[in-house]
């Protein structure tokens, strides 16, 4: 079983993210769970997504608390909480942020880093505004470019079904944010 959390803030897109993955891994016949975790919060605070994938059924209903990878919506909680707690050694951290992987070495030699900018990228297509970009999609283009678990076309696919605002756009953002992951 793969786990992943995301971390992001109110407003950016993290929770549909999770949810749009899922239905992208579920479109190539594994099992999947997706859920968030707020509270009452409003747009900016903190939130939390997990994603399970499996080859078989998933039995598990918590929270992750030790996932295998995760994935930084928001770089800015880097320094506001400690976004590698209970992370396995070895896994993969994606971050939306113009900086070079290099740049977060901080965070543990036992991670590989890997770095998008989901922000500009957004900005670009006109996701959300250049103050509040909605990086969601963006940043799921970079996922099956350092993730084995799910290929693009499904992204892609699971981007068209899921957004229903600009989904061309949309998926246009995901494919260039594929070709666009630094760190590989």
């Amino acid at each position: 079983m793969v786990e992943i959390r995301f971390h992001g803030r109110g407003g950016q897109g993290t929770v549909i993210a999770s949810k749009i993955l899922a239905d992208a891994v579920s479109k190539e016949d594994k099992y999947v769970q997706a859920f968030p975790q707020f509270g009452v919060e409003r747009r900016g605070a903190p939130v939390f997504a997990f994603i399970r994938i499996d080859d078989q059924p998933i039995y598990v209903r918590s929270k992750i608390i030790a996932p295998d990878h995760i994935i930084v919506v928001d770089p800015s909680l880097i320094d506001a909480i400690d976004v590698t707690e209970g992370l396995k050694k070895g896994a993969k951290i994606l971050i939306n942020t113009g900086h070079k992987p290099k740049d977060f070495k901080h965070l543990g030699k036992k991670f590989h880093i890997y770095t998008i900018d989901a922000n500009e990228i957004a900005i670009k297509y006109k996701l959300g505004s250049k103050a509040a970009p909605i990086v969601n999609t963006a940043i799921l283009g970079a996922v099956p470019r350092i993730f084995d678990f799910v290929q693009l076309e499904s992204i892609l696919q699971a981007v068209r079904d899921g957004v229903p605002v600009n989904p061309d756009d949309n998926a246009a953002a995901a494919k260039e944010a594929y070709e666009s992951v630094k760190g590989v």
